[in-house]
């Protein structure tokens, strides 16, 4: 009964005996004076009626142990000044400092102050060109789609990634609840076995994966000759059926992708409309927030792929697979919509980090 005044206490206690000691009636009573929603239950009208016919008095006995004297004025103040002044401080160094508990200190964060705690949000570092290199992308991306709205669905993005059998996995976000410590260890070979996947994404779906490997399945580091012979072997049949006449093709700025032989090789199929460096448009370095590979395909996959346990590495690869053929046509129209989203963000911030999309709520 905490919640209520004293006022508010006799009123009950009158409307139960005036209502003959009905619990139910003076619940319903209540109803006018506290709403609906506000008025005690019928155990706590009882419980209320107890202590009244037991004691004489509605007034709560005040309760025992050591009193909570440690949320005072005084400290929520020294808490409050102390974020003012070092708001990057743990909690754990901010207790020490002001000696003060740990959980007083949470509390007073939450509780009193109404903190919440932002993370710090990782992103790859740019250097000091890369802003324009950026910015001048932006720009072109934008004026291409004042021409044709549709533009960007006709950019085939590429790229690879690395997908180990024992994925990965986050000590600070992967906890245990329970009363004793299972002692779970999750083991972690030294040279965990791997596949190279390259994939193609764009508009109208997915192109792969291909892996790259030697005669025995092993996964192998790309070369300039490996990459232009997945070219000529796998992406040129792919793209048979395709009509490529209006299609760009855009690769990162790893060496073997943007040697002088293989940019020449994609102006065969793709004419000027080669994106990366060393070709007719240039990708900015250091980019990764702006291809769909890097901010939606490679992490989707990996948060599939790694939902059961992988016994082989023909696992691994199937589960890529199948992860793959999960995504749909639309999907991919609604990734491409978000390579719009932060292009235009990229040119309002003049190339800098897309900080509309690290920071949204």
């Amino acid at each position: 009964m905490d919640r209520y005044t004293l006022e508010q206490r006799i009123h009950i206690i009158q409307t139960y005996y005036e209502n003959g000691r009905s619990l139910i009636s003076t619940y319903r009573k209540l109803r006018n004076y506290f709403g609906v929603n506000n008025r005690p239950n019928q155990s706590s009208i009882q419980r209320l009626v107890k202590k009244f016919e037991e004691t004489g008095c509605v007034v709560d006995k005040p309760k025992t142990g050591r009193p909570k004297t440690v949320r005072t004025n005084e400290n929520i103040a020294a808490v409050c000044e102390s974020v003012k002044n070092e708001p990057t401080t743990s909690i754990s160094r901010r207790s020490q400092e002001l000696g003060i508990s740990y959980g007083s200190v949470w509390r007073i964060l939450h509780a009193d102050l109404h903190l919440p705690a932002y993370r710090i949000q990782l992103t790859q570092e740019l250097k000091e060109k890369d802003h324009l290199q950026r910015r001048n992308f932006a720009s072109w991306i934008i004026e291409q789609r004042a021409t044709d709205p549709l533009f960007s669905t006709n950019i085939l993005f590429s790229g690879e990634a690395n997908f180990t059998m024992d994925g990965v996995v986050s000590k600070e976000n992967c906890v245990i609840w329970g009363n004793e410590n299972p002692r779970v260890i999750r083991e972690k070979s030294l040279r965990s076995q791997k596949v190279a996947v390259w994939c193609a994404f764009w508009a109208n779906g997915i192109i792969g994966p291909f892996f790259f490997e030697d005669n025995a399945g092993n996964a192998v580091t790309a070369t300039a000759e490996h990459y232009q012979s997945m070219l000529s072997d796998f992406l040129w049949p792919e793209l048979n059926h395709i009509d490529v006449s209006d299609v760009y093709f855009q690769q990162d700025d790893v060496t073997c992708h943007t040697t002088r032989e293989n940019v020449q090789f994609l102006r065969s199929k793709f004419g000027q409309r080669v994106i990366s460096r060393n070709a007719d448009i240039n990708w900015p370095p250091r980019s990764c927030d702006l291809t769909p590979l890097d901010f939606f395909l490679w992490g989707y996959l990996k948060s599939r792929v790694y939902a059961v346990k992988l016994e082989t590495i023909n696992d691994l690869k199937d589960n890529i697979r199948a992860a793959i053929r999960e995504i749909t046509p639309a999907t991919c129209r609604k990734v491409v919509e978000n390579f719009d989203n932060r292009i235009d963000i990229c040119s309002r911030n003049r190339g800098a980090h897309l900080n509309d999309i690290l920071f949204q709520i």
